[in-house]
This record gives C-alpha cells, structure tokens and sequence, in this order.
C-alpha cells in the first residue's frame, strides 16, 4: 500500500512539473529579452487594466463633478513611472547580482533597512498575486456575467495552476506566458489607435456607462478646498498600482542572459514605455468615452440592474465602446488578453518572490529551503509558499479586487523610497574615491535620478499611507513589522547556531569511552540484530536494558532472555509509576562519568509497509528519541527490522553470539581471549 501510494505521488509529481533536470543544465535556463519581458514585465503591463478603474472609482465618490482631474492625476502617475524607471536602471548597472531594492539598502544603509525592505517586498509579491489574479477574474466575468458566483473558485483555481506551470521552470513559464503578454500588448495598442483615429475622424466612442448618472456619496457634496485635494491624493494613491512589477526586473536579473544588466536595462526600457503609452491611451479613451464606474454599482443612475448584474470594468467598457458593442470580435479579444495578462501578472510574483527568498535564505535571513532547487531548476519551496499564502489572502477577501488594492502598494513604495535612498548613498561612497572627470559626470547624473525618485517616491509613499490607511493599508504595516521581526529571529538563530558550530582547531578528539545501551521490549529478530550490531561496534560497556512497568510481562521476558541463552546480560529498571522514558533517561545520563564519554542508544524498530500500520508501531521509540536529542553525550542509533509488508526480502538475523565482534571490554568473564558479558540473571535497578 505505502510503495502504491509513493508511487501514485511520483507520477502525479511528474505530471504537473515534469521530469528532473540536471544541474549543470540551469545555465540553459536563462532568459533572453524576448521571453524576459513576458516574465518580469505582466505585472507592470497588466496595471493599465485597473489602474485608470481605480482613479475613476475615488473621483466619482463626489459624482461627476471631479472627473475632470483625472487627466491631471493619470500625467502625475506618468511623470512618476517615468522616474522609477528611468531610477531602476542606474540599479540594475550598479547591483547585477538580483537583491535589487533589498541588497542597495542592506549595503548602503543597514541591514536592518534591507530587512525593511525585504518584508515590504515580499507582501507586495503576494499581494501581486492576490490582486492580478482577482482582476482577471474580474474581466473574465465582465465578458461571462453568469460566472459572478464562481468567483472565489476561479481565482483559487488559477493560482494552483500558475503554481504548477512556474514548478516546471522558468523558460516553460516564460514561454507559456509570452504568447498572451504580447497578445495584450498589441490588441490594447490596437484599441487605442482606433479610438484615436475614430475620435479624429468626428465618430468618438461612447462607453455603455455614459448615459448614466452617479450619486454623490455622503460627506463629498461639497468639498472644501483640503478636502478636495484629499480626494485628489488619494486618487493619485490609487492611481499608483500602474507602478507595480516595475521592481521585479531588478530582482531578477540573474535570470538574463549575458551581459545580464544590458539586457535587463534593455527590457527594463521596453517594459516602460510600453506601460506609460497604454496606461495613457486606456485613459484618455475612458474620459473621451464617458465612462462611469462606481464602488457601489447601485450609485450609478438609472442602472436598473445593479443588484443582480456586476458593473464591467473600465478596460470592458472602452472595448465595447471602441469595436462597436459587447459583442463583436476586439470586444471578446481584448477581454480574453486582459483576463490572461491579469492572471498571468501573477507570474512575476511567482519570479520574484522565489528568487527574493533564496538571496534572503542565502543570507540567513530566512529558512535555508528557500535556497534549494527543485526537480526543474526553480526554487520550488518559494512557488509553493507564495502560492499557499496568497491563496488564503483571496479566500479571507473574496477575491474582492477593490478590497484588495488598498493593501496593495505600500509595500511597493516602501521598497522604491529605500532602494533609491540606497542609490544616492552608493553614488556618494564612489564619487569619494571616483578622479576622472567623465566617470565623475556620470556618477552625478546618476545620483540626481535616483535623489528624484527617492524624494517623489518618499512622498508618494507618505501620501499612499495616510490616503489608503483606514481603508486597509494599516493590515499592511502591521504584516510589515511582523515580517521585519520573524527575519531577524531567523537569522539571530542562525549566527548563534553558527557561533556554537565553529570549531576550536583542536582536530578530532576521540571519546574517552563508549558506553552502548540496546532498549529491550521484547525478544525477537529486531532485538537479535540490535545486539548483534551493538557488539560489533566494540564498546566499552554493553547493556541491555527494559523497564518493569508490568511485573507479568518482566518476568516473560526474562524467562526468553534465559531461554536464548544471550550472551548480554539484560537489566531491569524499576519503574513504580509505570513510567518508561524518565527511568531510562535517568540511566543513561548516570553512564557519563565525564564529558568526553558517550553514550550511544540502539532502538530496535519495525518498518512496516502500510501507512496505518505505522500507527501502530514504534510510537514510543519516537517520543524516547525526541528526548534523547536533547541529551548532551548521546547518540541514537535506530536498528531497523523491514516486516514482509514492506516487501522485503526475508533476512535471517545474526545471534548477537554469532560471528559479531565482540566488545573491547566487558567485565567478570574472558573465553578464549574474548571479553563476553556473562549468562547471568538480569539485574533489577
């Protein structure tokens, strides 16, 4: 039964992730330009599908009336990608080895800044996942109303299978996901060149929302001028989540091809300009078209159906508005790119996040699995955590897009503002000792971008923090700190552990003397291979031990010691309140006369070959050694004995009397130059 189950489990395993790769083969794994931008580039590309959505939706709290600053907030979100960017390439020339906004502020500022952004960066991958794949759901419904009850299952489904797809490895991710990347990519260019041109030509697009009025919520019907400039900020806060993934290239350069931080800087380039252009064109068709989208669908003004029919997305109703309905063919097109992209943003969490916790895992900030590479060359504990985590995010929120994004990028500013503040710092240390003139220009150049980006992201950080704070963003600076404290825990475990590993240069140093116990329960062929493999390890002192916690059962198993004729004298510890593990410990450590002597501990086990039959055995040999380890001296040594369910040949066991070594030293009794421990009664203790 166990050797069917193991195999059900290594065939399912191969199904999902493939068969291993060989290690000398991970160099073939590394990205070119072409697959780097599917990978590292969805997440940043994917946020024009919701970024104009969740100006518009901040803005129409107060009707109408404020929608026209979006264009004023839609070029401040420009200006500040533009700046991040063009930031993120002084970065990835200065730190090619892939810790990007975490290793700049552990180097140039303080380990404790570099944790503070290694906790801001990984909420922000989860929150990346949780986010994009709930959005693409969102999309999917927009096209499929009908589906709206599914919501919860769907995103939970996608995440297993981004998941199982980033398991196989990263090129298979990457080409996986290329297809429907670019496929966004020109099918939104698209959509705007034609809005464009129709709106040129005197026939400008009309969103299906247009005719529809907005209710103004409570409290906004006359703002003061703090107030509106609250709700301008907090518009712009929300406005921000275009700038997500923008760190993940950074991150991720070890994944390029040689010369990996030109290529990466390359891709980096692209992967701006391509989210600036969409995320600019998607919006100036949204305010060309009128669209109308609330938080509450039942605040919009004649829809007659809000309590029953979700309201489409903004991306939805410029679609429909530019290729002429909800039904035609660049409608379902555009629907079906943007409902892949969202998902598949997730891959670079999925990048990131894996390879953010193997440089933190390397620098024992985290558990050293996160460091191991699986079958397939990726590191697969890292997938399977994030996936874990950010599948119970989505279940704890509904997959609620809109509860979601207020948790979404103070993890990302955090990281932006230390990782340039970093920068400015680095720039500084090699100007000090930087003489040519030239290289001196450039390294001036480079700190003005990078002090720009620190003090624009600096502030939009402050804005995002007191603008989303009430909203849910206060979750976020409390799982922050909590990340922050579980790090430094782990890696003050971890240097402790190594202070105590270090050795003294003294060289191996042999034990004064060995002292074997072999525990007895009863007479078998598990016991006999015990003793016999005890004897051949020469101690010193050989003793058979069991403890009397049944009078009956003692005097059977003395009557079959006497009647094997063993040549190991068995000693009985009495045990009045039928306790096992205390009176056993309590010999053992009395075996020690110094330190240097050892103890060493054999247990006869059974292996058995079905799951529930281990439940049945050896449950006392577990809690025994699970105190054992904490003995200082003692050592344990399990003797197994394979039952025929395991399918094991049978074996015929050794007479510990046979042709085993005997011990060095043994008391009372010598035959033929031998040390043998006499047949004697057992001794009571």
């Amino acid at each position: 039964m166990l050797w069917s189950v193991a195999f059900a489990t290594r065939v399912l395993k191969r199904l999902i992730i493939g068969s291993p790769v060989r290690s000398e083969l991970a160099g073939h794994s590394l990205l070119s330009k072409r697959l780097a931008l599917p990978i590292f580039s969805s997440d940043a590309l994917s946020s024009v599908a919701y970024a104009t959505q969740e100006i518009l939706l901040v803005l129409t709290l107060g009707g109408t009336a404020f929608l026209y600053l979006t264009p004023w907030i839609a070029a401040g979100v420009v200006v500040l990608l533009a700046t991040v960017v063009t930031s993120y390439r002084q970065l990835v020339r200065a730190y090619p080895t892939g810790g990007g906004d975490y290793e700049v502020a552990s180097t140039n500022i303080s380990r404790q800044a570099g944790l503070v952004v290694a906790s801001a960066l990984l909420v922000d991958y989860v929150m990346t996942v949780a986010v994009s794949v709930s959005s693409g759901v969102d999309n999917i419904i927009s096209a499929f109303p009908s589906l709206h009850t599914h919501r919860l299952l769907m995103a939970l489904v996608f995440v297993f299978l981004l998941a199982s797809v980033n398991l196989r490895g990263i090129r298979e991710a990457g080409t996986a996901f290329a297809i429907p990347t670019y496929a966004f990519g020109a099918g939104v260019m698209v959509m705007i060149v034609t809005g464009v041109v129709r709106t040129l030509a005197g026939d400008a697009p009309v969103a299906e929302s247009a005719k529809y009025g907005v209710h103004v919520t409570s409290g906004y019907g006359s703002l003061g001028l703090f107030a509106l400039a609250f709700l301008t900020l907090r518009a712009f806060s929300s406005g921000c989540t275009a700038l997500t993934g923008v760190e993940a290239i950074a991150n991720g350069v070890p994944a390029f091809k040689p010369p990996k931080s030109k290529n990466a800087q390359a891709t980096l380039v692209i992967m701006g300009s391509l989210a600036i252009t969409m995320f600019a064109g998607v919006t100036a068709l949204a305010m060309i078209s009128k669209v109308r989208v609330t938080e509450n669908a039942c605040d919009l003004v004649g829809f007659s159906h809000c309590t029953t029919a979700p309201q489409r997305t903004v991306i939805a109703q410029v679609a429909s508005a530019v290729f002429g309905g909800p039904t035609t063919v660049g409608f379902f097109y555009i629907q079906a790119a943007t409902a892949l992209i969202l998902v598949l943003a997730a891959n670079t969490a999925f990048n990131g996040f894996p390879l953010l916790g193997a440089v933190l895992a390397r620098d024992q900030n985290l558990p050293r699995q996160l460091n191991n590479r699986g079958d397939r060359l990726a590191y697969s504990n890292g997938i399977i955590v994030l996936s874990v985590v950010a599948a119970f995010i989505i279940a704890v929120y509904d997959a609620n897009v809109t509860r979601l994004i207020q948790l979404y990028i103070v993890g990302v500013f955090t990281s932006f503002t230390l990782g340039q503040t970093g920068m400015v710092r680095h720039w500084n240390k090699l100007l000090r000792a930087e003489r040519d003139a030239a290289e001196r220009a450039r390294m001036y150049r480079s700190r003005t971008i990078n002090g720009f980006g620190a003090s624009l992201t600096g502030l939009v950080l402050v804005i995002v923090v007191i603008t989303k704070f009430t909203k849910g963003a206060y979750l976020v600076l409390i799982a922050m700190p909590i990340l922050y404290m579980i790090m430094r825990g782990i890696n003050r475990h971890y240097s402790r552990v190594n202070k105590e590993l270090v050795t003294d240069q003294t060289g191996l140093v042999l034990p004064a003397r060995n002292h074997v116990v072999v525990l007895i329960s009863r007479v078998h062929k598990a016991t006999l291979r015990a003793l016999s493999y005890a004897r051949a390890t020469r101690p010193d002192t050989l003793t058979a031990l069991t403890v009397n916690v049944d009078d009956e059962e003692t005097r059977r198993l003395l009557r079959e010691w006497e009647l094997h004729d063993l040549p190991v004298k068995l000693t009985v510890l009495e045990s009045p309140y039928r306790e096992v593990t205390r009176p056993l410990l309590d010999y053992i450590r009395g075996l020690r006369a110094s330190d240097r002597d050892v103890v060493n501990v054999f247990i006869p086990e059974y292996v058995v070959g079905h799951w529930w039959e281990q439940l049945l055995h050896n449950q006392s040999a577990l809690r025994l050694k699970g105190r054992l380890l904490f003995q200082p001296g003692v050592m344990v040594t399990s003797v197994p004995w394979q039952l025929e369910s395991t399918g094991a040949v049978a074996e015929r066991p050794i007479r510990p009397d046979g042709p085993a070594v005997p011990p060095r030293r043994a008391p009372e009794v010598e035959t033929d130059g031998h040390r043998e421990v006499p047949r004697a009664p057992a001794t009571r203790v």
